[in-house]
């Protein structure tokens, strides 16, 4: 059974895979592959049982395979070694992935390991020890068979057995020699097949104790008998002729040689030629006891067993030996087998249960032990792991549920904060923000990271005064002014305590844009004012000044008449200069509604560059226009008069500056998604910090004859035009303004498809 880790572990998700890992991994996809693990171990294990009859019959010659060539014995030796080799591999897998889990402290693995230990080594050492008391039983019982006395008693069994049979043939050969030499004479006396020869025979048998004797001559046809004689169980001189005389024994009697005739069970037999020089042969056969023979041949053929058996001794001891070691191996192989399938049944119940368990406690509230039907106490500790985790598992949900609600409706306080323009900050007890809406870090130019956590007198110390206030009080409210990225900034604080608690919630607004729009306005009132009350005599004082002129002039001469010329137009050139500064008074207190039409931008800045380079031929003059610029909606004048202050404006602070060697101004036109964007620069002394953020203010101005109205009224040219005007020191000295124009203000975008030209409307 393919041992599956546990569980995950998380290591490798975060520090990516090890090289332990990637074995490990690979052979969880060998695993997979084969997933009838089980059955594969239990058709390996079977299979290798049959091989091992197989071989052990082989060995010990229980089956008789006849001769194999080479080929054969190779095929057989496959076929045996296949099954031991697959049930090593599977063994070897299920050791390694045991080994690897080991390794990398997955559940269960470690007491997996130490029971498959324990059942191995309870398999292991019975079957050794049975093995080594087999093999010296074995080798016992063999010294003991072959010892030397097993030897003697063989060997001296064979001895009186062929001592017995030698001495019949030795008696057989002397009294056939005999009988041989009395018959020759016989024949040679009474011939061979007279009455008398025969008798003569039938003494010599009886004399003798011989069973059958045969008188026989050689012929080219064959053999024929002369003379026979015969006592109880003779065979007959057919079956001597015919069965018994062979032609070996027949060649060597006719040399002079007494043949001994062999194979017969119950006689010993023998033909001897009569003489050299007679052509007759004389058969005779004695009969001996069977059971002697028999004997004889048993003891012979069990000396040659022996002896063979005992050339083989070591081989047979050999063989045992790896018989049973190879059974060992088997019955260790399959013990271990089992032991990892009874460690897995074991430890999977509680490497599952530690497996929820951490699953449980690394926020897995799902995470249940599957119980399979088992109804021991692993089963009831489970059973109660599960009732553990569901309840766990519904009271986090009543949890979770809550927290969602207290997070929407910290949400939705959330979303309404940063729909409101106000600032909100909420500081705890000990001073600390803990919250910070987006309208509060963009007021206070500063990421909510960075509010969020600090102190209120380290990120914003000029809101300290009112906490304290508050905290007093209950509640404060006051106005604190102090610069934020890069510009003077006035903003309007409350700050409330929270009922029940020690919670103070700020709110803080931006109020400088309202106060520099109150002062305009008031600015602009008074303007109003004074131009109304300037503007009444200035006529007057002119038309009296010329009369003056006309009608005493005539009558003066010389000095005196040249300082009545010279009071009289010093009179008229002031009240024209009191006149332009009332015309500026008027058109900054009622700035007419501009007329819209489509201007080409490239024009209006060329007209209003040549006019100053006219104007100032010693300063160096730029222009750069992008193309294919689209027409600016604008009010061409009042466009034209903002461009001629600032360019007048740059012209007066490159000229009145002592540091400027080689005055330059340069004038660029560019658009882009975000709309028109219209740069001057120059290179003159730059503009005071001081006054930077109040340049625009009506009657702020850095010279001594200017009036102050010149950038205020080319703010609200700008803005009528919906669009925004600033300023840049540049590095080292010199400013740069802005007139930034959106998208909408030019001919062809889709926010300006109801806008016609000669419209007269606010922008």
């Amino acid at each position: 059974m393919a041992t599956q880790p546990p569980s995950e572990r998380s290591a490798e998700d975060l520090q990516g895979p090890s090289q332990t890992a990637l074995v490990r991994r690979r052979l969880s996809r060998l695993s997979g592959r084969v997933s009838h693990s089980p059955k594969l171990e239990l058709a390996a294990g079977f299979l290798a049982c049959v091989s091992a009859a197989v071989a052990i019959l082989s060995i010990s010659g229980g089956v008789d395979t006849g001769p194999l060539g080479p080929l054969g014995r190779t095929v057989l030796l496959v076929l045996i070694m296949l099954p031991f080799m697959a049930l090593l591999i599977l063994l070897a897998r299920r050791v390694a992935v045991q080994w690897l889990d080991r390794q990398d402290g997955l559940m269960g693995a470690r007491l997996h390991v130490r029971l498959v230990g324990l059942f191995a080594v309870l398999a292991a050492v019975p079957t050794l020890l049975t093995v080594i008391f087999a093999s010296l039983l074995f080798q016992t019982g063999t010294q003991f068979w072959f010892s030397d006395n097993a030897q003697t008693v063989l060997r001296n069994a064979e001895t009186v057995a062929q001592a017995y049979i030698e001495e019949n043939r030795q008696r057989i050969v002397g009294d056939i020699f005999s009988m041989g030499g009395d018959l020759y004479a016989y024949s040679l006396d009474l011939g061979p097949e007279s009455e008398a020869f025969r008798e003569g025979l039938d003494w010599q048998l009886l004399a003798r104790n011989l069973t059958e004797a045969v008188i026989f001559s050689r012929q080219e046809e064959g053999v024929r008998v002369i003379a026979s004689s015969a006592g109880e169980d003779a065979l007959g001189e057919t079956a001597v002729v015919t069965y018994r005389l062979n032609r070996d024994a027949l060649e060597r009697a006719a040399t002079g040689e007494t043949a001994v005739l062999t194979g017969s069970e119950d006689r010993v037999e023998a033909v001897v030629r009569l003489d050299p020089s007679s052509p007759l042969f004389l058969y005779a056969s004695r009969t001996v006891d069977p059971g002697a023979l028999q004997a004889a041949e048993r003891a012979a053929s069990a000396r040659s067993e022996y002896s063979a058996l005992l050339g083989r001794s070591r081989d047979l001891q050999w063989r045992f030996n790896a018989i049973l070691g190879a059974v060992a191996l088997l019955v260790i192989t399959l013990a271990i087998l089992s032991a990892l399938w009874l460690a897995n049944r074991l430890t999977k119940p509680i490497a599952d249960l530690a497996t929820a368990a951490g699953r449980l406690g690394a926020g897995d509230l799902g995470a249940r032990v599957d119980l399979d039907g088992a109804r021991d106490e692993l089963a009831l500790l489970a059973r109660s792991f599960n009732r553990m985790a569901g309840q766990l598992e519904v009271q986090t949900a009543a949890l979770v549920e809550a927290n969602e609600e207290a997070e929407a409706r910290r949400g939705f306080i959330e979303a309404v904060l940063d729909g409101v323009s106000a600032g909100v900050l909420a500081v705890d007890g000990s001073g600390r923000i803990d919250l910070a809406s987006s309208a509060a870090a963009e007021l206070l130019a500063a990421p909510p990271e960075e509010l969020i956590g600090r102190r209120l007198g380290e990120a914003v110390p000029e809101f300290a005064g009112l906490v304290e206030e508050a905290g007093q009080r209950g509640r404060a409210q006051g106005e604190r002014s102090f610069e934020r990225g890069g510009h003077d900034k006035t903003f309007l604080v409350r700050v409330g305590l929270v009922p029940g608690g020690e919670r103070l919630v700020m709110t803080f607004d931006d109020i400088t844009q309202q106060i520099a729009d109150q002062r305009r306005a008031a600015w602009a009132d008074v303007a109003r004012r004074i131009a109304h009350e300037i503007k009444n005599p200035l006529t007057p004082i002119q038309l009296s000044a010329e009369r003056i002129d006309r009608r005493f002039g005539k009558l003066l001469e010389g000095a005196d008449r040249d300082t009545l010329e010279s009071l009289t137009q010093t009179i008229v050139r002031q009240v024209g200069d009191l006149r332009r500064m009332v015309d500026e008074f008027s058109s900054f207190a009622r700035m007419p509604k501009p007329t819209f039409r489509e201007e080409p931008i490239r024009d209006l800045v060329k007209q209003s560059l040549f006019l100053q380079e006219i104007a100032q031929p010693e300063i160096s003059f730029s222009l750069d226009v992008e193309d294919g610029l689209p027409p600016l909606i604008c009010d061409r004048r009042q466009i034209s008069q903002a461009l001629t202050n600032l360019l007048k404006n740059a012209v007066e602070a490159v000229t009145e500056a002592e540091t400027v060697s080689e005055p330059a101004i340069a004038l660029a036109v560019a658009a882009d998604e975000s709309g028109l964007l219209i740069t001057i620069t120059d290179n003159g002394p730059g503009m005071p910090r001081d006054l930077r953020d109040r340049i625009t203010e009506p009657y702020v101005t850095t010279r001594a004859g200017g009036t102050g109205l010149g950038l205020a009224i080319v703010k609200k040219i700008v803005e009528e035009h919906a669009g925004t005007l600033g300023f840049a020191d540049l590095e080292g000295a010199g400013t740069r303004v802005f007139l930034s124009f959106p998208p909408g203000q030019l001919a062809g975008d889709p926010r300006t498809r109801n806008r016609q030209p000669n419209e007269r409307e606010e922008a």
